[in-house]
């Protein structure tokens, strides 16, 4: 069952109808505008100063929610999959059916549980470590996250098997002690058995980012990986940064040029 081919469409527009909702509420980020960036000089200096050299460099990146941004470095700890769910009682289902005991168990445990093919897995980790002639893997991006009248920009990490988010301005402020807003573990335990790889994410930054909004984020974030036009947006962001516009992904997402 394409699983999350047809849940990743269906999420995406109705997480875009909700995010596009006229209504307008407080919120602790500060909104952007297009005229905020300017990419074509900016990016280049956001790599070299701020992008990380792995992940070994992010800040408290473990599954335990926070409010405040980390002092020091710690690895990234990538919970057991045997201490999240029961291996035993699980080995002889039905994909369909793990599938859905892996969404069922994170509902409403301050967590997200979605599941994916493992081709498109294998798919997501190829592009992301894609360097080409440049050298320059395809592990970093940008976010637009609509609120109200106006978006912020969350900036997002993708090594393989974790993704990581934050906002793009707390980013360039601190580097790489920011303290993620989300992070994303991928278990590929049941890829080869039964075609699929299960994915966990916590919302580490709570005043920060929604469940729904965290769930939004990573089905966009896969989205750009693994649709081949979208995917061209990541690769110039990687590889061709003075040919990037961040325009071309509002439009991409049905986002309105502010």
């Amino acid at each position: 069952m394409q699983r999350l081919s047809s849940r990743l469409s269906r999420n995406i527009t109705t997480s875009l109808t909700n995010l596009l909702s006229p209504a307008s509420s407080k919120s602790t980020f500060r909104i952007h505008t297009l005229s905020t960036f300017n990419w074509q000089l900016n990016l280049q200096k956001l790599r070299r100063e701020a992008v990380p050299d792995d992940l070994l460099k992010w800040g408290s990146l473990g599954l335990v929610r926070t409010s405040s941004f980390a002092t020091g470095f710690v690895p990234l700890q990538r919970k057991p999959l045997d201490l999240i769910i029961d291996m035993g009682s699980v080995k002889d289902r039905s994909p369909e059916d793990l599938a859905s005991i892996w969404d069922d168990y994170h509902l409403g445990r301050g967590h997200i549980g979605v599941s994916m093919k493992a081709k498109l897995y294998h798919l997501l980790v190829q592009r992301a470590a894609d360097c080409g002639s440049t050298y320059i893997s395809s592990r970093h991006f940008v976010i637009p996250l609509w609120r109200g009248s106006g978006y912020t920009t969350i900036f997002a990490q993708v090594q393989m098997p974790h993704m990581i988010f934050t906002g793009l301005e707390d980013y360039k402020a601190r580097g790489t002690q920011a303290t993620p807003y989300f992070t994303v573990t991928f278990y590929t335990e049941f890829a080869d058995s039964k075609d699929l790889v299960l994915i966990r994410g916590d919302i580490v930054f709570t005043s920060k980012l929604s469940d729904s909004e965290a769930k939004w984020l990573l089905e966009t974030a896969q989205s750009f990986y693994l649709n081949d036009v979208r995917y061209k947006l990541v690769e110039r962001f990687n590889k061709e940064t003075r040919d990037f516009e961040f325009k071309d992904v509002l439009k991409a997402l049905d986002m309105p040029i502010l």
